[in-house]
């Protein structure tokens, strides 16, 4: 086969060859008229296999496929560190006191002595811890600004706090409520007395006490709204409502009493039973 197409190209060329000049009417009779015609080769053997190319680029992303079946649930996994531990809690209440219980053996014999001695200084103290306990109760509960007030002073019924903050009256009557007594009502010689020392020896000059006519003019009563009976201080031309406008009282250094606005601010004293401590 190989055989009869190369005869055949030959033959062809040939022929070609063999065409008349007059066929080349445009060239010149010293240039020669030529005809080439390219013939297509024999189907050459096949090469060897190339390498293997570069990598094209990446192709779009397809469509999201559809969710699958949700797969079997594994296995519990190993316990893991131990977080940091939490702030601590708010105090609970107080439990229920328990059983008492039984009575412990009996002690060993004291040594014999005269100790009667010794029982009276240790009843002593005992009364001294007893009292020491009921004013540190009362200052606890009493005085939430120490720093504020100048002393107590005390009769066997009553204790009085000066208290160094300057108020008008309603609010230092507020002031001595929420410490759990009332502004200071000294209802006879003694207790006057022993505010206008206190008074004094705090460097002061005077104070709201609890005396005041706000609901009658000129019906003067007690904080606690007690009538005022026999006993008063009224300095000379006191009570005398200067202004129409001084319904509340004050206690001046020397003990005496005098009707002011109630509200001007000073210092006020407060005072307590001794019972309710």
């Amino acid at each position: 086969m190989k055989h009869d197409l190369a005869l055949l190209g030959t033959l062809i060329g040939l022929a070609f060859l063999s065409l008349p000049r007059a066929a080349c009417p445009q060239q010149t009779a010293e240039e020669a008229c030529s005809v080439q015609i390219l013939v297509p080769g024999l189907k050459g053997d096949a090469g060897e296999k190339g390498e293997k190319g570069a990598p094209g680029r990446p192709g779009r992303v397809g469509p999201t496929g559809e969710k699958g079946d949700m797969g079997d649930k594994g296995q519990k996994g190993s316990v893991g560190r131990h977080g940091k531990i939490g702030p601590i809690g708010s105090k609970g209440e107080k439990g229920d006191s328990g059983d008492i219980g039984p009575p412990g053996p009996n002690g060993e014999p004291g040594i014999p002595c005269e100790c009667s001695q010794l029982r009276k200084a240790i009843g002593e103290m005992d009364n001294q811890v007893t009292q020491l306990t009921t004013e540190l109760k009362f200052i606890k509960n009493a005085l939430p600004s120490p720093a504020a007030v100048a002393g107590v002073r005390e009769t066997d019924t009553k204790i009085y706090l000066l208290v160094k903050e300057e108020k008008k009256y309603v609010d230092a009557q507020l002031s001595c409520h929420g410490r759990g007594g009332t502004l200071g009502m000294p209802k006879d010689e003694p207790s006057n007395s022993l505010i206008a020392s206190y008074i004094t020896q705090a460097g002061l000059t005077r104070v709201f006490i609890g005396i005041n006519d706000l609901e009658k003019e000129g019906s003067f009563v007690y904080a606690d709204r007690s009538p005022m009976q026999t006993f008063n201080k009224w300095r000379d031309g006191e009570p005398n409502n200067a202004y129409d406008e001084e319904d509340c009282v004050e206690m001046v250094a020397s003990g005496g009493w005098n009707d002011v606005a109630c509200h001007i601010t000073m210092y006020f004293i407060c005072e307590f039973d001794k019972e309710s401590v």
